[in-house]
C-alpha cells in the first residue's frame, strides 16, 4: 500500500471517533519554498495524540497551525497500540492552510520550513509521563523518544532532524543533529 494512504488510514484510526475529510492533496514546490494545495486539518486530539500549541505552551494547537498533506503521522497510532498505558503522542506545529511562509511573525522563532504539508514537529514522550510538551532534553524518555525516532523512520520519514542534547540516533543522513529541537523532533515526509 502507497505511504501516504498507510499513513492517512493510520491517522484516521488514530483519530477514533473524531470527523477527519481526507481527500488528495498536493505538496508544491520545496519544504522551505512551497505551498499546500487541499490540504487536510489534523483533529486537534484523537485517542493516540494531542495538538500541542508551541508558542503559547498549551493544548491544543490552533486549528490553523495544523494542516497537512494527506500523508501524517500514521505512527500515532502503532505508537499507542504498543504502549497503551503511556501518555498519547504530542503533535505540534504541521503547515498554515495553505501552506507558505510560516516564518517568525507566526510566532517564537517560526519555521525555515513546514511549507508545503509534508514537514511536522513531534515532541519526545516525557520521562514524567506528562501529556505536555518537554521543555527541553532534560525532561525527554530517551527510549521511548528514539523508538519513536525508529517508527518514523520505518514509516518512510525522508528525514527527522533531533536536537543535539537528546543522544537520540539513526542512519547518517536520514536522521540528523539540529539546533533548537531539543524537545521535539521535527519529521520530514517525502514528496
Amino acid at each position: 500500500m502507497e505511504l501516504a494512504i498507510r499513513i492517512a488510514l493510520g491517522l484516521a484510526m488514530a483519530a477514533g471517533s473524531l470527523q477527519v475529510h481526507w481527500h488528495d492533496s498536493t505538496a508544491v514546490g520545496g519544504h522551505a519554498a512551497g505551498r499546500l494545495e487541499h490540504g487536510v486539518r489534523l483533529p486537534a486530539e484523537g485517542r493516540a495524540f494531542f495538538s500541542w500549541d508551541p508558542v503559547l505552551r498549551r493544548a491544543p494547537n490552533r486549528g490553523w497551525r495544523r494542516w497537512g498533506s494527506d500523508q501524517l503521522v500514521h505512527v500515532a497510532h502503532d505508537f499507542h497500540t504498543a504502549h497503551p498505558r503511556k501518555p498519547r503522542i504530542t503533535v505540534g506545529d504541521l503547515s498554515r492552510p495553505h501552506g507558505g511562509d510560516f516564518g517568525p511573525r507566526f510566532g517564537y522563532i517560526g519555521h525555515a520550513s513546514h511549507q508545503n504539508g509534508l514537514d511536522v514537529d513531534v515532541y519526545y514522550p516525557r520521562a514524567d509521563g506528562r501529556e505536555l510538551g518537554p521543555r527541553d532534553a532534560s525532561e525527554i524518555d530517551r527510549v521511548l523518544s528514539q523508538e519513536l525516532v525508529n517508527r518514523f523512520l520505518a514509516a518512510g520519514a525522508e528525514v527527522i532532524f533531533v536536537g543535539p542534547n537528546t543522544g537520540l540516533s539513526g542512519p547518517s543522513g536520514r536522521v540528523q543533529v539540529l539546533a533548537h529541537h531539543d524537545n521535539h523532533l521535527h519529521v520530514r515526509l517525502p514528496l
